[in-house]
């Protein structure tokens, strides 16, 4: 396992890098992001070329002086930086330790965040400084929806990472009521199916505002949602985040013979949250391993959804009602997630002699709502 890509530059080069930066789980979930952006944008000109979606008027202010909400944000985001910058550079063995949980920790640098505050401040007064005209004006711009993307990925970011963090705190309850801070700002404990329902609502919300068809939106998202899943779960795997499956000391089946063995039952050696016991020899940090093999299950997520990427992709432009390609999204994420669920480690809800999972249970409700989106947009036709 790699904590961070220095240590996987390590093992393959012969480097010597100290620290592990940055954290592989991080730079996957960024690259997740970043894919996600890059189909949809390609999905939304498509569609525009074949006038199924429109731009819209937006009215711009040229030359007027930059608003008090301006500068605040600025100076927030500045404040931030500088925060945890200054304290990178003054606590670096802490920091590089655990970069993740100290970036999402509330420890910081209150003189820097004061230095990097005030210059951003300056930066935008500086900025608007030179765009300010005697008579400031306002002009008709259209914008088109593949040109909202990165406005877009970061409302999906945002409501996707609270939104996965509060499920989180929801499934484990009682841990959180125990440890609340620890639980709230730890760089591990994400629920999927919680960043997929708020980040989505979030992104349709935006899609309202900005006149863009929500079912053709949908339909766009669609196979950029199941890439950026895949690639965020290989970040799970090669980290070793604690998300992996169940106890697996079953022999491998002989249809496996040609695979190598940790793609059956693995023991995540030093594993990114120091999970088990200590390897012997192993000096620094993460030098822990399972005490028994395990379904490597974030591996196996991310080949049938990368997989399922690759048929979404390739049945985009086959299907021309909107809504049916994201019902068959809906589809395939809820039954890979129902069926990897029987073999990963999750608390469960118990009614009677059935138990199931938080996931289970969202995955089974996603399946019907697909099923049913399929026949419902079957004979419809396409809305522009």
């Amino acid at each position: 396992m790699y904590a961070g890509l220095s240590d996987l530059l390590n093992d393959l080069f012969g480097t010597h890098f100290k620290y592990s930066f940055p954290p592989m789980f991080g730079l996957l979930v960024a690259t997740s992001f970043l894919l996600a952006a890059w189909t949809l944008s390609m999905e939304l000109k498509r569609k525009e070329s074949l006038g199924l979606l429109h731009p819209m008027n937006r009215k711009m202010f040229v030359g007027k002086p930059a608003g008090m909400d301006e500068y605040f944000w600025n100076g927030i985001f500045g404040f931030i930086l500088g925060a945890k910058i200054f304290y990178a550079i003054f606590n670096s063995s802490e920091f590089f330790s655990d970069p993740q949980a100290a970036l999402l920790s509330l420890k910081g640098n209150l003189l820097g965040g004061l230095i990097w505050a005030g210059i951003a401040v300056f930066w935008k007064y500086y900025e608007s400084k030179k765009q300010l005209l005697k008579d400031p004006k306002e002009v008709d711009v259209k914008v088109y929806p593949h040109q909202m993307v990165s406005e877009i990925t970061m409302a999906a970011a945002i409501g996707g990472l609270l939104g996965a963090k509060l499920f989180h705190l929801f499934e484990y309850w009682s841990d959180f009521m125990a440890n609340p801070s620890e639980m709230i700002f730890s760089g591990s404990g994400l629920t999927m199916y919680g960043g997929l329902i708020v980040g989505g609502a979030t992104v349709l919300w935006y899609g309202k505002k900005n006149n863009i068809g929500p079912l053709h939106l949908c339909d766009a998202t669609a196979p950029g949602l199941m890439l950026a899943y895949g690639t965020g779960r290989l970040g799970c795997q090669i980290a070793g985040d604690g998300d992996w499956g169940i106890v697996n000391t079953a022999p491998k089946p002989s249809w496996m013979s040609f695979l190598p063995d940790w793609l059956w039952s693995y023991t995540y050696p030093n594993n990114v949250v120091s999970e088990g016991i200590p390897i012997e020899g192993c000096v620094g940090n993460h030098c822990n391993e399972l005490p028994e093999p395990v379904f490597p299950t974030p591996l196996y997520e991310s080949i049938m959804c990368i997989s399922l990427f690759s048929l979404l992709w390739a049945m985009r432009k086959k299907i021309s009602t909107p809504g049916r390609l994201f019902s068959w999204y809906l589809v395939f994420n809820g039954i890979e997630r129902f069926l990897i669920e029987s073999i990963r480690v999750n608390s469960q809800y118990h009614i009677g002699n059935l138990a199931f999972t938080q996931a289970q249970m969202i995955s089974l409700f996603l399946v019907i709502v697909g099923v049913t989106g399929l026949f419902y947009f079957k004979d419809k036709k396409q809305i522009a």
